[in-house]
This record gives structure tokens, C-alpha cells and sequence, in this order.
């Protein structure tokens, strides 16, 4: 009994690293990624004080996960300054602005609105977006937006650059969906993508611990959006690896950094929480406990300058801002 975490942890470590939809009934326990590791590590100060010959185990769990997997925690995020030519970049699932009155406060979506004129990102990209709510972003001249022929939920992408190129991935079996746009900054063609992968359709409740029918239920249904997740990931790098402009994605991945989903569309690319953020990155949280499931993430055609996660709770999710610069050859 007393191995069953260090087996727990060394088994979410190799569901992540191992490639394919492998077993995604299991892979749903990298969700408990974070507190398998701070067991095991209370657990093996414990044994160092008491058995110190017990703590070998627990110690190689810990190694192994610190060598397949980026630290949650960042300590300094050491910004750079911001030049002339670089260029911020917000993503934000905006919950379609509140229009269903999920937050029961007035004009969340005008709040939203102008949050997003306050902070004046260069390009925007929006998740859970609604058509309307263009007219109060004047300040971008440039946009795209999920088709009106697409059964999906609505994205869009917002550009003070002009967009010289779009299109959509329309992911099979799900209203979740990936738009791009190809964006002329400065003399360079970037690609952009807007990333919303499937929702979990679950609404978060104690009866999902307590009663055994709902958990075995959201258990089962985790772990087909888990797969879902899987697939959709690698319809978006493959349409990534096609073309040869530099890229960034951004967006609603709605699973964390230690799910195969996260690290298969990663891949070599850089993630600009893990580059320049602070503290835990929090974009979500599920039962009042802080999830990071939204990234920025870029190829090695960049560099990022800052990244900031903003506190407005003005939707499920917390928006973030990253701000990146094309490297010069």
C-alpha cells in the first residue's frame, strides 16, 4: 500500500510520454499530476526522518517526474523590455460574454469589452465568442471569425495587422473548433492559430465525489474527452507541420501541461507561462482549485518578452497575455 503513489505518479508520467490515445480512462489521472507529486514528496520527508531506506523509492518517483514534465511553479518571470517591434498577443475564452447570465452580475460582457480596450492587445483571440460584440472592439481593423456554415461554437481572431490569409479545422463529432490567420507583421507572414478543444460538458458538484453512479458517469466522460482531446491535437499538428510560416497557438486547451494532448501539440515549441510567467498560472478553476488549461504557445521563429494571467472574473476562465518578437536571422 505504502507504493501506490510513487507508482500512481510514475504511471501519469509515462501516459504522458508515451505517443497515441493510450488508455484514456487512466490518462485521466494526470489531472491529479500536482498533488501526486506533493504526496510523494511529503511522504518521503516523512521516511527520511523515520526509515530513510524507504525514501529511495519515492525519490526516483519525484526525479522521474522532474525530468517528463515542465515545474507548474514559476518563481520569476524576468520580463524583458518591450521593443518596437514586437507584438502582444491575448487569449481569453470569454464565455460567450455572459449572455446566458452564468455570472449574475450586470453588463459582464461590456465589462469584457473594455477590459480588452484597457489592455490593447495587438491580436485577440477569442473562444466562446459572440458576432456581435465586434462593434465594441473598433480598435482592431482586421478580424476572422468561425464560418457561418460551421455547426460550431464561435471563435474569433482579432488583428490591428492585417489578416492576409484564414481558415478553419473543423474537428469531427464536436461544436469545439481551430481557426487560424495569417497575419502580415511588419514583413513577415505569422500564422496564428485559435485552439478550443472539447469540452468536458460537466458541471462541477459534490455529487461527482459522492455518489457512485455520477463519479463512475463524469469518470467515463472524462475519459472520452481525454481521447477527443488526443485526436483533435494531432488534426492541429498536422495542419501546424504544413505549412512555413512562423506559428503561434493559442487558446482554450481545456487540459493541463501534463496531459498527452498539451505536450503532443507542444512538441519543441515554447510555452510563454513557462518562459516568462510567475506563480502557479492559473486560468481556470474546478472546484475552487486553480487549473492552468490556456496557453500561448510559439516555434523557435520567436521569442517572448512577457507573459501576464490577468484576475478579471469576468468568465469561467482568466485571460492571458503574452508578448513575443520575431527573431531576426
Amino acid at each position: 500500500m505504502g507504493l501506490i503513489f510513487p507508482a500512481l505518479l510514475a504511471l501519469v508520467c509515462l501516459m504522458a510520454i508515451v505517443p497515441g490515445n493510450i488508455a484514456p480512462s487512466i490518462a485521466v489521472l494526470t489531472l491529479a499530476t500536482p498533488f501526486l507529486f506533493v504526496i510523494n514528496l511529503v511522504i518521503a520527508i516523512y521516511w527520511l526522518f523515520v526509515r530513510y531506506k524507504r525514501t529511495l523509492v519515492f525519490v526516483i518517483a519525484l526525479v522521474f517526474a522532474l525530468l517528463v514534465f515542465d515545474s507548474p511553479l514559476r518563481w520569476d518571470g524576468n520580463t524583458e523590455n518591450v521593443g518596437s517591434d514586437d507584438f502582444s498577443l491575448m487569449s481569453y475564452n470569454v464565455w460567450g460574454f455572459n449572455r446566458n447570465e452564468w455570472i449574475k452580475e450586470p453588463n459582464i460582457g461590456d465589462k469584457i469589452t473594455e477590459f480588452i480596450r484597457k489592455i490593447d492587445p495587438d491580436v485577440l483571440c477569442l473562444q466562446e465568442h459572440s458576432r456581435k460584440r465586434y462593434k465594441q472592439l473598433t480598435q482592431y481593423s482586421y478580424r476572422t471569425e468561425t464560418p457561418y456554415s460551421a455547426s460550431k461554437s464561435t471563435q474569433a481572431i482579432f488583428s490591428k495587422f492585417p489578416i492576409v490569409g484564414h481558415g478553419s479545422l473543423d474537428l469531427p463529432k464536436t461544436i469545439n473548433n481551430i481557426i487560424f490567420a495569417d497575419i502580415l507583421i511588419e514583413k513577415d507572414t505569422v500564422r496564428v492559430y485559435n485552439v478550443h478543444l472539447q469540452s468536458y460538458s460537466i458541471v462541477p458538484n459534490t455529487d461527482m465525489v459522492t455518489h457512485e453512479k455520477e463519479t463512475k458517469r463524469t469518470y467515463r466522460r472524462i475519459a472520452e474527452t481525454f481521447a477527443m482531446h488526443y485526436e483533435q491535437a494531432s488534426i492541429l499538428v498536422e495542419h501546424v507541420n504544413s505549412t512555413s510560416h512562423p506559428v503561434v497557438i493559442a487558446g482554450d486547451f481545456n487540459n493541463t501541461q501534463f496531459s498527452n494532448a498539451y505536450r503532443t501539440i507542444k512538441a519543441d515549441m515554447q510555452d510563454s507561462f513557462l518562459e516568462k510567467g510567475t506563480g502557479l498560472g492559473r486560468t481556470f478553476k474546478l472546484l475552487k482549485l486553480p487549473m492552468r488549461i490556456d496557453y500561448i504557445l510559439a516555434d523557435s521563429n520567436f521569442d517572448f518578452t512577457s507573459h501576464v494571467n490577468y484576475d478579471q472574473k469576468y468568465s469561467d476562465h482568466y485571460p492571458i497575455m503574452a508578448t513575443l518578437k520575431l527573431r531576426m536571422d
